[in-house]
Parts: C-alpha cells; structure tokens; sequence
C-alpha cells in the first residue's frame, strides 16, 4: 500500500512536471495580434493635477468620449509606479489609448461631436497634450 501512494505520488508530480512547458505554449500562443487597426495614444498633463474637482470632471469627460462607436477598445490610466529610467516618463497626469479598425474610424472620431463637445469643455484643464498614432509597421 505505502508502494503504491508512493508510485501515485511520483506519477502525479510527474505528470505535472511534464505539463509546465504545455501550459506555457499554450498561454503564449493566446496573445492577440491586432492588424490592421490604427491605436491613437493622448497624454494629458493638467494645469492643476491635484486639484480633486478638476480631476473629477476631466474622469467624467474622458468616460462620456470613450463611448464614440468607432472606439474599438479604450484604456485610461495614470502613470504606472515602475522603475524611473532615463527611458520612462511619469510626469503626465492621465493617458488615453483609443483603438480604432481603421484610419477612417479615427478620422470619424476626430469630427464626432462628442469628441468636440470633450475639447471644447475641458481644454482649460490642461497645460500640455501630446498626440501619438501608430499602425502596423
């Protein structure tokens, strides 16, 4: 009996000892490729980032943008606490990444008059916005 816990045992840790490599595969080759798609990254530095009422208002603004129907995907963040490297920027106060199928969805987006409404209301927020768009190489 203790023979055969002790094979079942062996077996069972073996057994997951072989899979580990698969596992990996497997999680790798469940990354997406996006192609084709036109991603439209903002980064906003407000005039007055600590101040918590024009935060709020600009948080309010960016969620009523991101819902223009050619947006693909959207994230919203503020600078991740990572490692300060010559390389890395932390000194923005909030990024916008929009997903777009096509340069025609981002040029419909550019005239959407809730993309206008979002300029027009808060542009006295910030001091400083910095535009890049990319597409596959």
């Amino acid at each position: 009996m203790k023979t055969r816990r002790s094979f079942l045992k062996r077996l069972t840790a073996g057994t997951f000892l072989a899979a580990l490599p698969l596992s990996g595969v497997n999680a790798a080759t469940k990354k997406k490729h996006f192609s084709g798609i036109l991603i439209h990254h903002v980064f906003f530095w407000l005039k007055n980032p600590g101040n918590e009422a024009d935060r709020k208002q600009f948080e309010e603004a960016i969620n009523k943008l991101t819902s223009i129907d050619v947006i693909r995907n959207a994230h919203f963040g503020v600078p991740a606490s990572t490692e300060d490297r010559k390389v890395v920027d932390h000194s923005y106060s909030y990024s916008l990444m929009l997903i777009f199928d096509s340069k025609k969805d981002q040029d419909i987006y550019q005239v959407h008059p809730k993309h206008k409404d979002f300029v027009d209301k808060n542009q006295h927020l910030w001091e400083k916005v910095i535009v890049y768009d990319s597409v596959d190489a």
